[in-house]
């Protein structure tokens, strides 16, 4: 894993952290719901994303996709999500 720099303010967080200095809060499992939910909303968020493909490859994305009755965006984001979670492995990059 890459090593990260923290800045001042996490360096203090780390400090208390190890310290002891937190406290676990009386409701917990309802906070950790809620920040649960406040992540898988972050992480689920899409955002556009532009690319180069070859013509041909474009043309053969664009037959599988109807082949399946989708948009072949849907389908390039899928292979995408697939792959970033490890459904689907890439032989060679």
């Amino acid at each position: 894993m890459k090593y990260l720099e923290l800045d001042k303010e996490e360096e203090k967080i780390e400090r208390d952290f190890e310290k002891g200095a937190f406290k676990s809060v009386s409701n917990l499992a309802s906070e950790k719901k809620r920040y649960q939910l406040y992540a898988k909303n972050a992480m689920d968020k899409t955002k556009n994303v532009n690319l180069r493909v070859s013509e041909g490859d474009l043309l053969k994305i664009k037959s599988l996709a109807v082949e399946k009755g989708i948009p072949y965006q849907t389908l390039l984001s899928s292979l995408i999500h697939q792959y970033s979670s490890g459904r689907i492995q890439a032989e060679v990059l």
